[in-house]
């Protein structure tokens, strides 16, 4: 481990489980004090097609698992559908360690649905994380790091924000996902726009999605069998990458998980940072518009 992230402090958002637990381990490994966060203490109910479900995975057993491989963190509940507490969650997180360095805008709500069916309030809470929030949180943050000269914003996107591969696959004609995708695209412009107006301030913004899919306990029933995934440590070290280098070098980048590791010859660990693990290409189904290096 190089310790990379020493002395630094990153909020993660939706830490509790999957792709969040994945990213605050890894830069825990690296020595960030990581801020985990979900809408609760306790196990959260996912809600899809107006019916609930708890999930798997609580703010302290991320917190715990992070502790035992021997770095450090804190728990922080906060549900960014509430308005009082997304605003005071910066806040919060400088209470807690007088700083912050590193955002990981993570936490999100997909229930895929075709757009004649899907109601209004599907949308709008689509709309709430995936655009609302990495706002919000970005610009709440963004006065902390320019006082120290410094700062790394990573959004977390997805492949379904590219345009769809033509002739179109059965699986855009049916899977549901346009609201998600079309909101995760704008997730991309946003990263890229925001770069460009805080490269003069030394604040790195960036974007990293899957370059498949990853099966976390969320995202399982909207992940068909035969479709392909991919490991969450190559996700994770992908966002390790984005968060370190001053943003001269390293900002306004879109890029997928599989892709940019075996494009950069970047090493993939293991989450605690101990062990490398083999690289893996990108399949040959992948989406033939993304960019290796990052669009």
């Amino acid at each position: 481990m190089t310790q990379l992230l020493s002395g630094k402090t990153a909020l993660v958002t939706g830490s509790s489980r999957g792709i969040g637990r994945a990213i605050a381990q890894r830069l825990a490994a690296e020595g960030a004090t990581v801020v985990v966060t979900a809408r609760s203490h306790e196990r959260s109910l996912s809600v899809r097609g107006g019916s609930a479900s708890a999930l798997p995975g609580t703010i302290a057993e991320t917190v715990e698992l992070i502790e035992k491989a021997g770095g450090t963190a804190l728990g922080v509940a906060a549900d960014l559908e509430d308005t009082a507490q997304r605003d005071s969650l910066v806040d919060e997180v400088l209470d807690r360690t007088g700083r912050i360095d590193i955002l990981v805008n993570n936490a999100g709500f997909a229930d895929y649905g075709l757009v004649e069916e899907m109601c209004l309030d599907t949308f709008d809470r689509t709309v709430e994380h995936y655009l609302r929030t990495p706002f919000v949180l970005t610009k709440a943050a963004v006065p902390h790091m320019r006082k120290r000269g410094a700062g790394w914003i990573v959004n977390i996107g997805s492949v379904t924000g590219m345009s769809p591969v033509r002739p179109y696959r059965e699986y855009n004609k049916t899977s549901g996902d346009v609201v998600y995708a079309s909101l995760k695209a704008a997730l991309h412009r946003f990263t890229q726009g925001v770069a460009a107006e805080l490269l003069d301030e030394n604040i790195a913004v960036n974007c990293v999605g899957p370059s498949t899919a990853v099966r976390t306990p969320g995202a399982a029933q909207l992940i068909p069998d035969t479709f392909p995934t991919e490991p969450v440590e190559y996700l994770a070290e992908t966002v390790l990458a984005m968060c370190h280098l001053p943003a001269v070098e390293r900002t306004g980048l879109v890029a997928f998980s599989l892709h940019y590791p075996w494009s950069q010859g970047l090493p993939v660990h293991s989450l605690d940072g101990a062990s490398v693990l083999q690289p893996l290409e990108p399949p040959s189904t992948s989406n033939p518009n993304i960019l290796a290096a990052g669009i």
